[in-house]
Protein backbone atom coordinates (compact mmCIF):
# COMPACT_ATOMS: atom_id res chain seq x y z
CA UNK A 1 0.00 0.00 0.00
CA UNK A 2 1.38 3.36 -1.03
CA UNK A 3 -1.37 5.57 0.34
CA UNK A 4 -3.95 5.23 3.10
CA UNK A 5 -7.08 7.35 3.35
CA UNK A 6 -8.81 7.28 6.73
CA UNK A 7 -12.35 8.61 6.29
CA UNK A 8 -14.77 9.26 9.12
CA UNK A 9 -18.38 8.67 8.09
CA UNK A 10 -20.50 11.72 7.38
CA UNK A 11 -23.09 13.25 9.72
CA UNK A 12 -25.49 10.62 11.04
CA UNK A 13 -28.92 10.84 12.57
CA UNK A 14 -28.95 10.92 16.35
CA UNK A 15 -31.08 7.82 16.70
CA UNK A 16 -32.25 5.03 14.42
CA UNK A 17 -35.85 3.82 14.51
CA UNK A 18 -34.54 0.51 15.84
CA UNK A 19 -32.73 2.27 18.69
CA UNK A 20 -29.51 0.52 17.65
CA UNK A 21 -26.38 2.61 17.04
CA UNK A 22 -25.38 0.26 14.21
CA UNK A 23 -28.57 1.20 12.30
CA UNK A 24 -28.14 4.99 12.31
CA UNK A 25 -28.25 6.41 8.77
CA UNK A 26 -26.90 9.68 7.39
CA UNK A 27 -28.76 12.95 7.55
CA UNK A 28 -29.36 14.89 4.34
CA UNK A 29 -26.34 17.03 5.20
CA UNK A 30 -24.31 13.88 5.76
CA UNK A 31 -25.17 12.57 2.28
CA UNK A 32 -24.28 15.94 0.78
CA UNK A 33 -20.97 16.11 2.68
CA UNK A 34 -20.00 12.56 1.69
CA UNK A 35 -20.68 13.30 -1.99
CA UNK A 36 -18.70 16.55 -1.70
CA UNK A 37 -15.73 14.75 -0.18
CA UNK A 38 -15.83 12.06 -2.84
CA UNK A 39 -15.63 14.74 -5.53
CA UNK A 40 -12.85 16.55 -3.66
CA UNK A 41 -10.74 13.41 -3.24
CA UNK A 42 -11.25 12.43 -6.89
CA UNK A 43 -10.37 15.94 -8.11
CA UNK A 44 -7.10 15.73 -6.16
CA UNK A 45 -6.28 12.33 -7.66
CA UNK A 46 -6.78 10.61 -4.30
CA UNK A 47 -8.59 7.61 -5.75
CA UNK A 48 -8.81 4.38 -3.75
CA UNK A 49 -8.14 1.02 -5.35
CA UNK A 50 -9.72 -0.77 -2.39
CA UNK A 51 -12.28 0.57 0.09
CA UNK A 52 -12.93 -1.05 3.46
CA UNK A 53 -16.28 -0.04 4.92
CA UNK A 54 -17.61 -0.71 8.41
CA UNK A 55 -20.87 -2.63 8.41
CA UNK A 56 -22.74 0.20 10.15
CA UNK A 57 -25.48 1.83 8.09
CA UNK A 58 -23.90 5.31 8.32
CA UNK A 59 -20.58 4.11 6.87
CA UNK A 60 -22.27 2.13 4.10
CA UNK A 61 -24.38 5.20 3.27
CA UNK A 62 -21.25 7.37 3.29
CA UNK A 63 -19.67 5.04 0.74
CA UNK A 64 -22.86 4.99 -1.35
CA UNK A 65 -22.77 8.79 -1.58
CA UNK A 66 -19.10 8.73 -2.70
CA UNK A 67 -19.04 5.58 -4.82
CA UNK A 68 -19.81 7.28 -8.12
CA UNK A 69 -16.50 9.15 -7.85
CA UNK A 70 -14.57 5.87 -7.61
CA UNK A 71 -16.23 3.37 -9.98
CA UNK A 72 -13.20 1.07 -10.24
CA UNK A 73 -12.66 0.63 -6.50
CA UNK A 74 -12.93 -2.82 -4.96
CA UNK A 75 -15.27 -2.53 -1.96
CA UNK A 76 -15.26 -4.73 1.13
CA UNK A 77 -17.87 -4.29 3.86
CA UNK A 78 -16.35 -5.58 7.08
CA UNK A 79 -18.38 -5.82 10.31
CA UNK A 80 -15.12 -6.00 12.28
CA UNK A 81 -14.48 -2.32 11.47
CA UNK A 82 -17.56 -1.18 13.40
CA UNK A 83 -16.18 0.89 16.30
CA UNK A 84 -12.84 -0.89 15.87
CA UNK A 85 -9.73 0.35 17.70
CA UNK A 86 -6.89 2.00 15.81
CA UNK A 87 -4.68 -1.07 15.53
CA UNK A 88 -7.51 -3.17 14.09
CA UNK A 89 -8.25 -0.50 11.47
CA UNK A 90 -4.59 -0.25 10.45
CA UNK A 91 -4.22 -4.05 10.35
CA UNK A 92 -7.30 -4.36 8.13
CA UNK A 93 -5.90 -1.75 5.75
CA UNK A 94 -2.68 -3.73 5.38
CA UNK A 95 -4.39 -7.11 4.98
CA UNK A 96 -5.83 -8.42 1.76
CA UNK A 97 -4.58 -8.06 -1.78
CA UNK A 98 -1.98 -5.43 -2.58
CA UNK A 99 -3.52 -2.09 -3.49
CA UNK A 100 -1.88 1.24 -4.23
CA UNK A 101 -4.42 3.31 -2.30
CA UNK A 102 -6.67 1.93 0.44
CA UNK A 103 -9.54 3.90 1.98
CA UNK A 104 -11.04 2.91 5.34
CA UNK A 105 -14.49 4.33 6.10
CA UNK A 106 -15.18 3.86 9.79
CA UNK A 107 -15.70 5.55 13.16
CA UNK A 108 -14.12 7.58 15.89
CA UNK A 109 -12.36 7.22 18.22
CA UNK A 110 -10.53 4.47 16.31
CA UNK A 111 -9.94 6.49 13.13
CA UNK A 112 -8.61 9.52 14.96
CA UNK A 113 -6.36 7.32 17.08
CA UNK A 114 -5.12 5.57 13.92
CA UNK A 115 -4.26 8.94 12.37
CA UNK A 116 -2.35 9.94 15.50
CA UNK A 117 -0.52 6.60 15.54
CA UNK A 118 0.53 7.05 11.91
CA UNK A 119 1.83 10.54 12.66
CA UNK A 120 3.77 9.21 15.65
CA UNK A 121 5.52 6.69 13.36
CA UNK A 122 6.39 9.30 10.77
CA UNK A 123 8.27 12.55 10.83
CA UNK A 124 5.28 14.81 11.43
CA UNK A 125 5.82 18.50 11.81
CA UNK A 126 4.23 20.59 14.52
CA UNK A 127 1.55 21.97 12.17
CA UNK A 128 0.46 18.46 11.10
CA UNK A 129 0.35 17.26 14.70
CA UNK A 130 -1.70 20.27 15.75
CA UNK A 131 -4.17 19.88 12.89
CA UNK A 132 -4.77 16.16 13.45
CA UNK A 133 -4.71 16.36 17.25
CA UNK A 134 -7.53 18.93 17.11
CA UNK A 135 -9.93 16.14 16.11
CA UNK A 136 -11.53 14.23 13.26
CA UNK A 137 -15.06 15.55 12.69
CA UNK A 138 -17.59 13.79 10.50
CA UNK A 139 -16.76 13.77 6.77
CA UNK A 140 -13.02 14.16 7.34
CA UNK A 141 -10.36 12.44 5.24
CA UNK A 142 -6.85 11.90 6.54
CA UNK A 143 -4.57 11.02 3.64
CA UNK A 144 -1.22 9.39 4.42
CA UNK A 145 1.63 8.78 1.99
CA UNK A 146 3.34 5.52 2.92
CA UNK A 147 5.90 5.34 0.09
CA UNK A 148 8.89 6.33 2.23
CA UNK A 149 8.42 3.53 4.74
CA UNK A 150 6.89 5.87 7.31
CA UNK A 151 3.63 7.74 7.23
CA UNK A 152 3.60 11.31 5.97
CA UNK A 153 0.40 13.34 6.21
CA UNK A 154 -0.45 14.27 2.65
CA UNK A 155 -3.77 15.97 3.37
CA UNK A 156 -6.25 16.52 6.20
CA UNK A 157 -9.52 17.39 4.48
CA UNK A 158 -12.65 18.49 6.36
CA UNK A 159 -15.99 18.90 4.60
CA UNK A 160 -16.60 22.18 6.44
CA UNK A 161 -13.43 23.65 4.90
CA UNK A 162 -14.71 22.91 1.38
CA UNK A 163 -18.26 24.23 1.50
CA UNK A 164 -19.83 21.37 3.44
CA UNK A 165 -21.14 20.98 6.95
CA UNK A 166 -19.21 18.41 8.95
CA UNK A 167 -18.00 19.49 12.31
CA UNK A 168 -19.21 16.88 14.79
Amino acid sequence: MQRLILFRHAKAERRADSGEDHDRDLTDRGRSDAALMGRLLAARGLVPDRVLVSGAKRTRSTWSAMAGCFPAAEVVVDEALYNAPAQALLAAAQAGPEAGTVMVIAHNPGLHEAAMALLARGAAGAADLYEVRSGMPTATAGVFDLTTGSARLEAWLLARDHGGGGGE
